[in-house]
């Protein structure tokens, strides 16, 4: 005799066991930029268990004597996947590593690349040792089942050169301090492609955690735009062929800092500052309430100190 309600249930059931079965996935394409240049793009979000933390461009460059990585991304799964997408295009040798700076999303992924060389900056290695188990419990914490297996692997090497040659192509390394005190650029003098790492967010509000200063930052952004690039990758948002990701990046930056600072003088307590409106030229940034309640927290003690 048929059991609809029988039926029903078993049906249910087999649903959600295939949800559970179902494998997590990055499921990352990596997108060609110029020649011999990739970069695998992340959502323009903050983290979560539906994108695994997958909210980093990560990138590579392949050349006649190996690849290139520039970061690793958020887990040790996104590094396999990675690892993975960069066999389909070539099978040249992982010749080394860069990890730009210390944030988890950028160096998580470092257990998949265990036979190449990895290097940062001698600070951001330092960062790491002292905070990279937190950032790991973290990611944990924020995206789950993700993040399984994932142990910090701290770079290699510290990187101590101004400039890299692999194959034909010509790296300048550029050390900045503006998003987290030490901060990794990299520039491809033969493709003109610059891996401006976290120091720029485009169409996305940048985090402040770890910032020296806005008015650091910003004048390190000015030092960028002399840079004669033909493509510049940031760090979050898309690739683009033109100023408009700095240009972006030092209106935000100079908001930021004027409004911090007019609202220290007025003496307005946290609680009133987090309402500020966001200023109505920002409507193409995504998650402006959100990473700007995260900034009054991370800096308005400190204007409130300077400027009160």
């Amino acid at each position: 005799m048929f059991n609809k309600k029988a039926l029903t249930l078993s049906l249910l059931l087999s649903v959600n066991t295939a949800a559970v079965a179902a494998p997590l996935t990055y499921d990352l394409k990596p997108q060609k930029i110029a020649e011999n240049t990739w970069v695998l793009k992340g959502a323009l979000e903050d983290f979560s268990r539906k994108n695994g933390g997958n909210i980093v461009n990560t990138g590579f460059v392949v050349t006649e004597e190996g690849v290139l990585v520039i970061d690793t991304g958020p887990s040790l799964k996104y590094g396999e996947e990675m690892k993975a997408a960069i066999a389909e295009i070539t099978d040249k040798p992982i010749k080394y590593v860069l990890n730009t700076h210390s944030h988890p999303d950028h160096f998580l992924g470092n257990q998949a690349f265990s036979n190449s060389d990895i290097l940062a900056l001698p600070k951001t290695n330092e960062q790491l040792a002292l905070h990279g188990d937190a950032f790991a419990g973290n990611m944990y914490r924020l995206v789950g089942d993700w993040m399984r297996s994932t142990e910090v692997k701290l770079p290699t090497q510290d990187l101590k050169v101004d400039k890299l040659k692999l194959g034909s192509h010509q790296f300048s390394l550029m050390s900045f301090t503006g998003h987290t005190g030490s901060d990794l650029v990299v520039y491809d003098r033969k493709t003109g492609v610059l891996f401006a790492s976290d120091m720029v967010f485009f169409q996305r509000a940048l985090t402040t955690p770890h910032t020296p200063g806005l008015d650091v930052w910003f004048k390190e952004i000015e030092k960028l735009e002399a840079i004669d690039y033909k493509v510049i990758v940031p760090g979050h948002g898309p690739v683009s062929k033109d100023k408009d990701s700095l240009k972006q990046m030092k209106r935000y930056l100079l908001w930021l800092d004027e409004t911090l600072i007019d609202a220290a003088q007025k003496g307005l307590s946290m609680t009133e500052v987090i309402r500020i409106p966001i200023n109505e030229v920002f409507p193409d940034i995504k998650l402006t309430r959100h990473e700007f309640i995260r900034t009054v927290a991370h800096l308005y003690p400190l204007y409130e100190d300077k400027y009160f």
